[in-house]
Protein backbone atom coordinates (compact mmCIF):
# COMPACT_ATOMS: atom_id res chain seq x y z
CA UNK A 1 0.00 0.00 0.00
CA UNK A 2 2.22 2.77 -1.25
CA UNK A 3 1.92 6.12 0.50
CA UNK A 4 0.51 8.90 -1.70
CA UNK A 5 3.28 11.42 -1.11
CA UNK A 6 6.09 8.87 -1.28
CA UNK A 7 4.82 7.47 -4.59
CA UNK A 8 4.44 10.92 -6.08
CA UNK A 9 8.06 11.75 -5.29
CA UNK A 10 9.35 8.46 -6.71
CA UNK A 11 7.23 8.83 -9.84
CA UNK A 12 8.63 12.33 -10.33
CA UNK A 13 12.16 10.98 -10.46
CA UNK A 14 11.26 8.35 -13.05
CA UNK A 15 9.38 10.62 -15.42
CA UNK A 16 12.07 13.27 -15.10
CA UNK A 17 14.67 10.72 -16.17
CA UNK A 18 12.51 9.89 -19.16
CA UNK A 19 12.32 13.64 -20.05
CA UNK A 20 8.61 13.69 -19.37
CA UNK A 21 6.95 16.40 -17.28
CA UNK A 22 7.53 15.17 -13.72
CA UNK A 23 5.61 15.54 -10.51
CA UNK A 24 6.71 15.98 -6.93
CA UNK A 25 4.96 16.16 -3.61
CA UNK A 26 5.85 18.93 -1.17
CA UNK A 27 7.93 17.84 1.82
CA UNK A 28 5.99 16.98 4.92
CA UNK A 29 6.00 19.52 7.73
CA UNK A 30 8.69 18.60 10.24
CA UNK A 31 8.08 18.69 14.00
CA UNK A 32 10.12 20.94 16.23
CA UNK A 33 12.55 18.17 17.14
CA UNK A 34 14.10 16.52 14.10
CA UNK A 35 14.91 12.83 13.84
CA UNK A 36 18.44 11.68 14.48
CA UNK A 37 18.97 10.14 11.09
CA UNK A 38 21.80 7.74 10.35
CA UNK A 39 22.64 7.80 6.66
CA UNK A 40 24.44 4.82 5.19
CA UNK A 41 26.84 5.05 2.28
CA UNK A 42 25.09 4.94 -1.08
CA UNK A 43 23.84 1.39 -1.58
CA UNK A 44 23.64 -0.67 -4.74
CA UNK A 45 20.49 -2.84 -4.95
CA UNK A 46 21.36 -6.52 -4.78
CA UNK A 47 21.14 -8.72 -7.84
CA UNK A 48 19.16 -11.94 -8.32
CA UNK A 49 19.06 -14.13 -5.25
CA UNK A 50 20.23 -17.72 -5.01
CA UNK A 51 18.21 -18.22 -1.83
CA UNK A 52 14.81 -19.87 -1.69
CA UNK A 53 12.29 -20.54 1.03
CA UNK A 54 11.68 -24.13 2.04
CA UNK A 55 8.25 -25.74 1.80
CA UNK A 56 5.54 -23.33 2.83
CA UNK A 57 3.33 -23.96 5.84
CA UNK A 58 -0.40 -23.31 6.22
CA UNK A 59 -2.42 -22.55 9.33
CA UNK A 60 -6.04 -21.60 10.00
CA UNK A 61 -6.02 -18.18 11.63
CA UNK A 62 -9.16 -16.08 12.06
CA UNK A 63 -11.07 -15.96 8.77
CA UNK A 64 -8.07 -17.16 6.77
CA UNK A 65 -5.93 -20.17 6.04
CA UNK A 66 -2.60 -18.34 5.95
CA UNK A 67 0.39 -19.50 3.95
CA UNK A 68 3.76 -18.60 5.39
CA UNK A 69 7.47 -19.35 5.19
CA UNK A 70 9.38 -20.15 8.37
CA UNK A 71 13.12 -20.12 9.00
CA UNK A 72 15.38 -20.47 12.01
CA UNK A 73 15.13 -22.29 15.34
CA UNK A 74 11.62 -23.03 16.61
CA UNK A 75 12.53 -21.72 20.07
CA UNK A 76 14.21 -18.53 18.88
CA UNK A 77 12.85 -15.02 19.40
CA UNK A 78 10.23 -14.37 16.74
CA UNK A 79 10.43 -11.88 13.89
CA UNK A 80 7.40 -11.47 11.61
CA UNK A 81 8.24 -9.89 8.26
CA UNK A 82 5.36 -8.33 6.31
CA UNK A 83 5.25 -7.55 2.59
CA UNK A 84 3.26 -4.94 0.70
CA UNK A 85 1.63 -4.32 -2.66
CA UNK A 86 2.59 -5.37 -5.27
CA UNK A 87 5.06 -7.70 -3.58
CA UNK A 88 5.02 -10.92 -1.58
CA UNK A 89 7.11 -13.04 0.77
CA UNK A 90 10.01 -13.11 -1.73
CA UNK A 91 10.91 -9.61 -0.57
CA UNK A 92 12.42 -11.38 2.46
CA UNK A 93 14.11 -14.31 0.74
CA UNK A 94 17.56 -12.90 1.61
CA UNK A 95 16.58 -11.31 4.93
CA UNK A 96 15.20 -14.50 6.47
CA UNK A 97 18.42 -16.56 6.34
CA UNK A 98 20.40 -13.69 7.87
CA UNK A 99 17.99 -13.47 10.79
CA UNK A 100 17.77 -17.26 11.11
CA UNK A 101 21.57 -17.48 11.31
CA UNK A 102 21.42 -15.00 14.19
CA UNK A 103 19.04 -17.32 16.07
CA UNK A 104 15.67 -15.82 15.19
CA UNK A 105 12.53 -17.72 14.29
CA UNK A 106 11.42 -15.87 11.16
CA UNK A 107 7.80 -15.95 10.01
CA UNK A 108 6.96 -14.46 6.61
CA UNK A 109 3.23 -14.70 5.82
CA UNK A 110 1.32 -14.02 2.64
CA UNK A 111 -1.15 -11.25 3.39
CA UNK A 112 -4.82 -11.75 2.51
CA UNK A 113 -5.19 -11.84 -1.26
CA UNK A 114 -1.66 -13.11 -1.94
CA UNK A 115 -0.01 -16.45 -2.59
CA UNK A 116 -1.39 -19.47 -0.79
CA UNK A 117 -3.44 -17.52 1.77
CA UNK A 118 -7.15 -18.25 1.35
CA UNK A 119 -10.42 -17.27 2.99
CA UNK A 120 -12.04 -20.12 4.90
CA UNK A 121 -15.55 -19.11 3.82
CA UNK A 122 -16.75 -18.06 0.38
CA UNK A 123 -19.08 -15.42 1.78
CA UNK A 124 -16.51 -13.55 3.92
CA UNK A 125 -16.24 -9.87 3.01
CA UNK A 126 -13.07 -9.39 0.93
CA UNK A 127 -11.97 -6.48 3.04
CA UNK A 128 -8.68 -4.64 2.62
CA UNK A 129 -8.98 -1.98 5.33
CA UNK A 130 -5.96 -1.47 7.57
CA UNK A 131 -7.36 -2.69 10.90
CA UNK A 132 -8.49 -6.00 9.40
CA UNK A 133 -5.10 -6.78 7.85
CA UNK A 134 -3.48 -6.15 11.25
CA UNK A 135 -6.04 -8.44 12.90
CA UNK A 136 -4.96 -11.16 10.46
CA UNK A 137 -1.46 -10.98 11.94
CA UNK A 138 -2.81 -11.10 15.50
CA UNK A 139 -4.80 -14.20 14.48
CA UNK A 140 -1.66 -15.73 12.96
CA UNK A 141 0.29 -15.10 16.15
CA UNK A 142 -2.48 -16.68 18.20
CA UNK A 143 -2.63 -19.70 15.91
CA UNK A 144 1.14 -20.20 16.19
CA UNK A 145 1.09 -19.49 19.95
CA UNK A 146 3.37 -16.47 19.55
CA UNK A 147 2.79 -14.04 22.41
CA UNK A 148 5.15 -11.31 21.23
CA UNK A 149 7.28 -10.66 18.14
CA UNK A 150 9.47 -8.13 16.45
CA UNK A 151 7.45 -6.78 13.52
CA UNK A 152 9.13 -5.55 10.35
CA UNK A 153 7.64 -4.39 7.10
CA UNK A 154 7.39 -2.04 4.16
CA UNK A 155 4.43 -0.68 2.21
CA UNK A 156 1.26 -2.54 3.33
CA UNK A 157 3.55 -4.44 5.69
CA UNK A 158 4.84 -1.27 7.38
CA UNK A 159 1.31 0.03 7.80
CA UNK A 160 0.11 -3.31 9.19
CA UNK A 161 3.03 -3.55 11.61
CA UNK A 162 2.46 0.05 12.68
CA UNK A 163 -1.23 -0.54 13.32
CA UNK A 164 -0.45 -3.61 15.40
CA UNK A 165 2.25 -1.77 17.38
CA UNK A 166 -0.11 1.16 18.01
CA UNK A 167 -3.20 -0.80 19.05
CA UNK A 168 -1.65 -3.94 20.56
CA UNK A 169 1.80 -2.90 21.86
CA UNK A 170 1.78 -5.87 24.24
CA UNK A 171 2.17 -8.12 21.17
CA UNK A 172 5.02 -6.13 19.59
CA UNK A 173 8.52 -6.37 21.03
CA UNK A 174 10.00 -3.90 18.52
CA UNK A 175 9.16 -2.38 15.14
CA UNK A 176 11.04 -1.77 11.88
CA UNK A 177 9.02 0.37 9.50
CA UNK A 178 10.10 1.46 6.04
CA UNK A 179 8.78 4.95 5.21
CA UNK A 180 7.96 5.50 8.85
CA UNK A 181 4.46 6.13 10.16
CA UNK A 182 1.95 4.94 7.56
CA UNK A 183 -1.26 4.58 9.56
CA UNK A 184 -4.07 5.82 7.31
CA UNK A 185 -6.32 8.76 8.12
CA UNK A 186 -9.46 8.61 6.00
CA UNK A 187 -10.16 12.27 6.77
CA UNK A 188 -6.71 13.37 5.62
CA UNK A 189 -7.01 11.27 2.46
CA UNK A 190 -10.03 13.32 1.40
CA UNK A 191 -7.80 16.36 0.97
CA UNK A 192 -6.27 16.84 -2.49
CA UNK A 193 -2.56 17.03 -3.13
CA UNK A 194 -1.09 19.66 -5.45
CA UNK A 195 -1.89 18.81 -9.10
CA UNK A 196 1.63 17.71 -10.01
CA UNK A 197 1.69 15.40 -6.99
CA UNK A 198 -1.66 13.87 -7.92
CA UNK A 199 -0.12 12.75 -11.22
CA UNK A 200 1.99 10.20 -9.36
CA UNK A 201 -1.11 8.69 -7.81
CA UNK A 202 -2.63 7.75 -11.16
CA UNK A 203 -3.43 4.15 -10.28
CA UNK A 204 -5.50 5.24 -7.30
CA UNK A 205 -8.01 6.77 -9.70
CA UNK A 206 -7.71 3.85 -12.11
CA UNK A 207 -8.67 1.45 -9.34
CA UNK A 208 -11.66 3.65 -8.52
CA UNK A 209 -13.28 2.77 -11.85
CA UNK A 210 -14.77 -0.44 -13.16
CA UNK A 211 -12.45 -0.10 -16.14
CA UNK A 212 -9.58 -0.17 -13.66
CA UNK A 213 -10.89 -3.34 -12.04
CA UNK A 214 -11.10 -5.02 -15.43
CA UNK A 215 -7.70 -3.70 -16.46
CA UNK A 216 -6.01 -4.86 -13.28
CA UNK A 217 -7.71 -8.25 -13.53
CA UNK A 218 -6.48 -8.75 -17.09
CA UNK A 219 -3.06 -7.08 -16.84
CA UNK A 220 -1.91 -7.43 -13.25
CA UNK A 221 1.38 -9.09 -14.23
CA UNK A 222 2.54 -6.21 -16.41
CA UNK A 223 0.81 -3.59 -14.26
CA UNK A 224 2.68 -4.58 -11.13
CA UNK A 225 5.96 -4.94 -12.99
CA UNK A 226 5.58 -1.32 -14.06
CA UNK A 227 5.05 -0.31 -10.42
CA UNK A 228 8.26 -2.13 -9.46
CA UNK A 229 10.20 -0.19 -12.09
CA UNK A 230 8.72 3.16 -11.08
CA UNK A 231 9.35 2.86 -7.34
CA UNK A 232 12.78 1.14 -7.57
CA UNK A 233 14.35 2.65 -10.71
CA UNK A 234 17.93 1.57 -9.83
CA UNK A 235 17.03 -2.03 -9.06
CA UNK A 236 17.82 -4.15 -12.11
CA UNK A 237 15.70 -7.13 -11.13
CA UNK A 238 15.43 -9.90 -13.72
CA UNK A 239 12.31 -11.61 -15.04
CA UNK A 240 12.88 -14.65 -12.84
CA UNK A 241 12.91 -12.51 -9.71
CA UNK A 242 9.75 -10.69 -10.71
CA UNK A 243 7.88 -13.78 -11.91
CA UNK A 244 8.58 -15.59 -8.64
CA UNK A 245 6.59 -12.87 -6.87
CA UNK A 246 4.03 -12.33 -9.63
CA UNK A 247 2.75 -15.87 -9.13
CA UNK A 248 1.30 -14.71 -5.81
CA UNK A 249 -0.98 -12.25 -7.64
CA UNK A 250 -2.90 -15.21 -9.09
CA UNK A 251 -4.62 -15.61 -5.73
CA UNK A 252 -8.39 -15.67 -6.41
CA UNK A 253 -8.99 -12.82 -3.96
CA UNK A 254 -6.07 -10.61 -4.99
CA UNK A 255 -7.95 -8.16 -7.18
CA UNK A 256 -10.84 -7.81 -4.74
CA UNK A 257 -8.53 -7.08 -1.80
CA UNK A 258 -6.37 -4.57 -3.70
CA UNK A 259 -9.34 -2.71 -5.14
CA UNK A 260 -11.15 -2.56 -1.81
CA UNK A 261 -8.03 -1.38 -0.04
CA UNK A 262 -7.54 1.63 -2.31
CA UNK A 263 -11.23 2.49 -2.57
CA UNK A 264 -11.59 2.28 1.21
CA UNK A 265 -8.64 4.63 1.68
CA UNK A 266 -10.45 7.23 -0.45
CA UNK A 267 -13.79 6.61 1.31
CA UNK A 268 -15.21 5.20 -1.94
CA UNK A 269 -15.88 1.82 -0.32
CA UNK A 270 -17.10 1.08 3.17
CA UNK A 271 -15.19 -0.99 5.67
CA UNK A 272 -16.69 -3.52 8.03
CA UNK A 273 -18.63 -1.65 10.72
CA UNK A 274 -17.43 -4.15 13.32
CA UNK A 275 -14.05 -2.43 13.15
CA UNK A 276 -15.24 1.17 13.29
CA UNK A 277 -13.95 1.47 16.85
CA UNK A 278 -10.46 0.40 15.85
CA UNK A 279 -10.44 2.73 12.86
CA UNK A 280 -11.54 5.61 15.09
CA UNK A 281 -8.52 4.96 17.29
CA UNK A 282 -6.27 4.92 14.22
CA UNK A 283 -7.83 8.12 12.87
CA UNK A 284 -6.45 9.85 15.97
CA UNK A 285 -2.88 8.98 14.84
CA UNK A 286 -1.89 7.09 18.01
CA UNK A 287 1.71 7.41 19.12
CA UNK A 288 3.73 4.19 18.87
CA UNK A 289 5.50 3.40 22.14
CA UNK A 290 7.52 0.27 21.32
CA UNK A 291 11.22 0.43 20.35
CA UNK A 292 11.32 1.42 16.69
CA UNK A 293 13.70 1.91 13.80
CA UNK A 294 12.27 3.70 10.77
CA UNK A 295 13.92 3.62 7.36
CA UNK A 296 13.86 6.13 4.54
CA UNK A 297 15.09 5.44 1.01
CA UNK A 298 15.33 7.25 -2.31
CA UNK A 299 11.67 6.37 -2.83
CA UNK A 300 10.70 8.67 0.04
CA UNK A 301 12.20 11.77 -1.57
CA UNK A 302 12.16 14.78 0.76
CA UNK A 303 10.47 12.68 3.47
CA UNK A 304 13.46 10.30 3.69
CA UNK A 305 14.86 12.23 6.67
CA UNK A 306 12.00 11.00 8.83
CA UNK A 307 11.49 14.43 10.39
CA UNK A 308 7.83 14.51 9.36
CA UNK A 309 6.86 11.56 11.56
CA UNK A 310 9.41 11.60 14.41
CA UNK A 311 6.78 12.81 16.89
CA UNK A 312 4.70 9.65 16.30
CA UNK A 313 7.21 7.48 18.19
CA UNK A 314 7.75 7.87 21.92
CA UNK A 315 9.85 4.81 22.78
CA UNK A 316 13.51 4.09 22.00
CA UNK A 317 13.87 5.30 18.42
CA UNK A 318 16.30 5.78 15.58
CA UNK A 319 15.96 6.56 11.89
CA UNK A 320 18.13 5.36 9.03
CA UNK A 321 18.38 6.67 5.50
CA UNK A 322 19.40 4.20 2.80
CA UNK A 323 20.41 6.10 -0.32
CA UNK A 324 20.68 4.43 -3.70
CA UNK A 325 17.75 2.04 -3.32
CA UNK A 326 14.02 2.22 -3.91
CA UNK A 327 10.86 1.10 -2.17
CA UNK A 328 11.45 -2.65 -1.78
CA UNK A 329 14.06 -2.13 0.92
CA UNK A 330 14.33 -5.71 2.27
CA UNK A 331 14.88 -7.19 -1.19
CA UNK A 332 17.15 -4.41 -2.44
CA UNK A 333 19.22 -4.11 0.75
CA UNK A 334 18.70 -7.31 2.78
CA UNK A 335 21.79 -7.02 4.98
CA UNK A 336 20.95 -3.50 6.06
CA UNK A 337 17.32 -4.42 6.68
CA UNK A 338 18.25 -7.49 8.74
CA UNK A 339 20.65 -5.39 10.80
CA UNK A 340 17.87 -2.89 11.48
CA UNK A 341 15.67 -5.72 12.76
CA UNK A 342 18.36 -6.99 15.12
CA UNK A 343 19.23 -3.49 16.32
CA UNK A 344 15.58 -2.67 17.00
CA UNK A 345 15.22 -5.88 18.99
CA UNK A 346 18.22 -4.94 21.15
CA UNK A 347 17.34 -1.28 21.61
Amino acid sequence: MINRRRFSQAFAAVVATASVAGCAAPPETAPAASAAAGTSPTLVPVGPSKNAFGPLKQVNAGVLNIGYAESGPADGPVVICLHGWPYDIQSYVDVAPLLAAAGYRVIVPYLRGYGTTRFLAADTFRNGQQAVVALDIIALMDALKIEKAVLAGFDWGARTAGVLAALWPQRCKALVSVSGYLITSLKANLQPLPPRAELGWWYQYYFSTERGVLGYTQNRHDFNKLIWKIVSPRWNFDDTTYDRTAASFDNPDHVAIVIHNYRWRLSLAKGDPRYDGLEAQLEAAPVITVPTITIGSDFDGAAASGEGYRKQFSGPYSHRVFTGIGHNVPQEAPQEFAKAVMDADHS
